[in-house]
């Protein structure tokens, strides 16, 4: 038996939020609301809605030994992560954001930065730390670490789940050990240089051979190809109060649906919602819902559905 449901590995960031009652033109000023400190991060994010959601999650990152880095620590503790095999780099800033978010639409536009001092050495990945687990998430970011990673899953027949929003220098090594892609809206037609992203997607999953191919789509939900079929599932309708780390809940409930084997149209329309929900409070981890909470949303909230995405016959 495995010794956890899902072992990540890949970032996480300490964001501060900066409130706007409307977003500045370009050159222009704008008094802000209020400012806070949020903690985030992709593959972080992700695995606090996989413990959420009552998964056995570990976390495997490095933190920096900052402020910044004290409040991410103190927020995976929290929610029950695994931290066995977080490295906390001494004399080095946690990777951190600043997040304008637009009081009117909930939108947000993101600043970040990280240091190379937070780079996660593949060495450091050993066969056990992977081995143990039912599912492996990973980002693109410290590309040869989670190259890693994949290929010790690979080997171990764990499946791989991706959460990628642009391009990383050798991410071509990655993909052939991935089963669920996962991208951005912008990555699939970026990466293969077709605009249609039903072609983009069909592309990328025929030549790297994924169970499933899928990007998200904001607040119009998902669009997956599974076994030649296209599958859309609508965004739902809620009060939004800021997006970010909309995307990261999506894919942490999404790794709660491969380890549960929904079907994929199931699989994104709980990830929806999960995201959906996020959204209705302030910050990546602002609302991250329970399972009951997603299943009533699903039963009863509108949906924003864009015929662009429809699946053609």
């Amino acid at each position: 038996m495995s010794s956890f449901d899902v072992v990540g590995v890949g970032l996480n960031a300490t964001d501060t939020l900066i409130l706007l009652p409307r977003f500045p033109a370009y050159g222009g000023k704008v008094p802000f609301e209020r400012e806070a400190l949020s903690p985030g991060g992709q593959v972080a994010s992700a695995l606090v809605t996989c413990a959420r959601l009552g998964l056995r999650a570990k976390y495997i990152g490095t933190l920096g030994d900052d402020e910044r880095g004290v409040i991410q620590l103190e927020s995976l503790r929290a929610s029950g992560l695994n931290l066995d095999d977080i490295e906390i780099r001494t004399n080095c800033p946690n990777q951190s954001a600043y997040i304008l978010v637009d009081q009117t639409t909930g939108e947000r536009t993101v600043l970040w930065h990280r240091d190379n001092c937070l780079r996660i050495d593949p060495a450091s990945l050993t066969p056990e730390k992977i081995a143990c687990a039912r599912l492996l998430h990973i980002d693109g970011h410290d590309t040869a670490a989670v190259s890693r990673a994949a290929e010790l899953a690979r080997r171990h027949q764990i499946p791989v789940t991706v959460d990628v929003d642009t391009i990383y220098p050798g991410f071509d090594r990655v993909l052939p050990n991935v089963d669920y892609l996962v991208a951005s809206s912008e990555f699939p037609s970026r990466w293969t240089r077709e605009p249609d992203p039903f072609r983009a997607l069909t592309m990328i999953q025929d030549e790297y051979g994924m169970r499933v191919a899928a990007m998200t789509l904001g607040a119009d939900g998902a669009l997956a190809r599974e076994q030649d079929e296209f599958i859309y599932s609508p965004g739902f309708v809620v009060d939004c109060v800021d997006t970010t780390g909309a995307g990261d809940v999506f894919h942490g409930a999404f790794c709660y649906a491969v380890i549960e084997s929904m079907p994929v149209r199931e699989a994104l329309e709980f990830s929806n919602a999960m995201a959906a929900l996020n959204c209705t409070a302030l910050g990546a981890r602002g609302h991250i819902a329970s399972l009951p909470e997603a299943q009533a949303l699903m039963r009863s909230a509108e949906r924003r559905s864009n015929r662009e995405f429809e699946p053609r016959g």
